[in-house]
């Protein structure tokens, strides 16, 4: 089956496929305000590339964060190299359980890269020409994800459609970058 038609296919179970196609009478962006509304739980499951550390973790349950989970959250999400936590805005949890809800992955969610301590962030701009100085990363409003088993073209049109913050498209690096930022959207 092409990947464009077993896209398709995935959406339709979440409702979403015509949305993207602009065939619904629910914006891709409505839907993920009423799926935020719905859910009387949400868990993520994620995997941290660099740790190896997976987390089955319900972070929101009778209508609020339940913090313990959401820690649990923050310290996967931890700054790898200098071995440094911080607490993660809570909205991007939000978009990472609409993304894994959408696609139905029964994978987890991988973490390619979350919170960045200032000098991590200094280290990996100083390597890397596509690493922002002021990154939102060091502020915990950006992560970088990839989902096996869904193409990243696909992963990026998703996260675009939600209409919320930023998103960046990296192909050849292999990953999708969402923050909590103002709404745009580039490739890497």
């Amino acid at each position: 089956m092409p990947a464009r038609r077993q896209f398709l296919k995935q959406l339709a179970g979440a409702g979403s496929a015509a949305a993207l196609m602009g065939t619904s009478q629910l914006s891709f962006a409505e839907q993920f305000k009423q799926d935020q509304k719905i859910a009387e739980e949400r868990t993520l499951k994620l995997y941290n590339i660099h740790t190896g550390e997976s987390l089955q973790a319900t972070f929101w349950a009778d209508g609020q964060f339940v913090d313990d989970e959401v820690q649990q959250i923050d310290l996967l999400m931890r700054d790898h190299r200098a071995n440094q936590a911080m607490a993660m805005q809570r909205r991007l949890y939000e978009k990472l359980y609409h993304l894994q809800n959408l696609f139905g992955s029964k994978e987890p969610l991988y973490v390619v890269s979350a919170y960045r301590a200032p000098k991590t962030n200094a280290d990996l701009r100083r390597q890397s020409g596509g690493v922002a100085e002021g990154s939102m990363h060091m502020q915990g409003k950006a992560i970088d994800i990839r989902i096996p088993g869904v193409s990243h073209r696909h992963l990026h049109k998703a996260a675009v459609a939600m209409r919320s913050g930023g998103v960046g498209y990296y192909p050849k690096s292999g990953f999708i970058h969402i923050d909590t930022g103002r709404r745009r959207h580039w490739q890497g």
